[in-house]
């Protein structure tokens, strides 16, 4: 998959490895690179990370075994180490340099289109890739749901994969002839150097609010990880840069010099700028006011937050150089982005929407988004909160669902290791500041049967957290669960679809 054939010295020359490679070592040849001991093979490069869970370098040994040249960790090696053991300050850093030089840099022979953001990274992407694909690009999609590649689909194991992948990923797509990759980059990736000196043709930046700060601490953390991508360390930076100009923190990004900057909004100022805003229960049809010319748009994606979405897109696709009548075509192509928003129908009176909201901000989006779906029903939102992450944001979404909603039905989320009755009455605390009907219900299952029999004709059901995700994260295991599959099972059993 394109790498170049180069030996162990070449590979670690000035990548950041403070150990000395032996002479004899440095002139074998290198194979692969791997940083889980399963895949690694004779000739590898192995990366001891520590982890959460478990360490990496209880694993170094297990690939020397396989025939691995040398372990690189940013720790000292275990006594009586059998192979050779070398170090790094920055590890991941390390992994980055040497896995771009391995895959001969195809991030420089592609167009790399990054997405950062609390919000909508997910539904960026995939409305750019549909746009580079209406203009008959060969692409890759790397996001949270799925990875994509040249007409394949891949199952998606973080957001961000570990640099190494990424480049395989890239290499591979030139392979094919593909010339576009569009990828979201969280603020954990940026944080731990998954992207490190990545050359992207062009940076998003969508929004940010509270999320991940049991990781982050502090949302000027948080802020921080997301500039990186716009100051990309050990990379030219990107050649564009598109910010959103209507919240405070997209005004504060900073970039590289040469970078050019192209902002959109609702506001004025904004260089695109959505005007004359039709939203119902087809989807969108807006404006997009920018240099001097009024560009139509529409989508069947439904809500306020899809207008700044797509806005982010059709720039994305303009700083491509791509015509304004290319991208609105690749937007209305797009007709559903799979847990965002994503309406089940078995033909009952009333909507239903799974939608992956899962911080106070993206609930009240969410929520504004049913309301302007129905004139005289109810908003009825069933939320809950993930286990072993920020508490404090927990309250924040029961305020969130109580105030926008008509009524709530509060469950578990992917309660981890911690007691879901906590998670719930964290919940609360916020819930219980307005006078909105609720019901408590931990098993996620009956809360959704629940909130469905609670709807009646016109009302909006939206079922939020958990969007695509097909698992529910237990303290002993994980287990199959899609919240759409249940709420088909739940809507028939009350006689629609196929069993009416």
């Amino acid at each position: 998959m394109g790498q170049l054939a180069m030996t162990l010295g070449q590979l670690l020359e000035g990548s950041g490895v403070t150990s000395s490679v032996p002479a004899g070592a440095a002139l074998e040849e290198v194979r692969g690179i791997a940083y889980d001991s399963r895949k690694a093979g004779p000739g590898f490069v192995f990366f001891a990370f520590p982890g959460a869970r478990t360490d990496g370098r209880q694993f170094a040994e297990s690939a020397v075994e396989k025939g691995a040249l040398a372990v690189i960790s940013e720790s000292a090696a275990p006594d009586g180490f059998p192979g050779l053991w070398l170090t790094a300050t920055q590890a991941r850093q390390t992994l980055a340099t040497v896995s771009g030089r391995f895959y001969n840099h195809p991030d420089r022979h592609i167009h790399l289109f990054g997405i950062t953001g609390t919000n909508g990274k997910t539904t960026t992407g995939y409305l750019l890739d549909s746009i580079f694909r209406q203009a008959g690009k060969t692409t890759a999609l790397v996001g949270t749901i799925e990875y994509r590649l040249a007409g394949r689909t891949l199952p998606a194991v973080n957001t961000t994969p570990e640099s190494t992948d990424l480049f395989a990923l890239f290499a591979e797509l030139r392979e094919h002839g593909g010339t576009h990759a569009t990828m979201e980059v969280s603020s954990h990736a940026l944080a731990l150097g998954r992207v490190h000196a990545m050359e992207f043709h062009t940076a998003v930046f969508t929004n940010l609010t509270r999320d991940h700060l049991d990781f982050h601490r502090t949302m000027e953390e948080y802020f921080a990880a997301k500039q990186r991508l716009f100051l990309m360390e050990g990379a030219a930076g990107p050649r564009f840069a598109v910010i959103n100009h209507d919240g405070e923190w997209g005004r504060s990004i900073r970039t590289k010099p040469g970078t050019e900057v192209l902002s959109y909004g609702l506001e004025a100022g904004a260089a695109a700028r959505a005007v004359r805003i039709g939203s119902g229960f087809q989807g969108l049809r807006f404006e997009i006011q920018y240099d001097s010319h009024s560009y139509p748009v529409e989508s069947t994606l439904a809500g306020r937050i899809n207008v700044y979405n797509i806005l982010a897109a059709w720039c994305g696709a303009i700083s491509d150089g791509l015509s304004p009548e290319i991208a609105a075509e690749g937007i209305r192509a797009l007709q559903a982005v799979p847990g965002r928003f994503e309406r089940v129908d078995e033909g009952q009176p009333f909507l239903v929407a799974v939608d992956y909201a899962h911080t106070d901000d993206a609930l009240r989006n969410t929520i504004a988004t049913a309301r302007a779906l129905t004139s005289k029903g109810r908003v009825i939102t069933l939320f809950g909160c993930g286990g072993d992450r920020d508490r404090a944001k927990r309250p924040m979404m029961g305020a969130a669902a109580a105030e926008a909603s008509d009524f709530v039905v509060l469950t578990s989320d992917n309660p981890r290791s911690e007691n879901p009755l906590d998670i719930i009455n964290d919940a609360m605390v916020g819930l219980r500041r307005f006078d909105t009907p609720h019901i408590v219900e931990p098993d996620r299952a009956a809360a959704i049967d629940a909130a469905l029999r609670e709807a009646r004709a016109g009302d909006v059901v939206i079922l939020a957290g958990k969007g695509h995700e097909n698992y529910q994260v237990l303290k002993d295991r994980t287990i199959h669960f899609d919240d759409r599959e249940t709420a088909v099972a739940v809507l028939r059993r009350l006689g629609y679809g196929k069993a009416a």
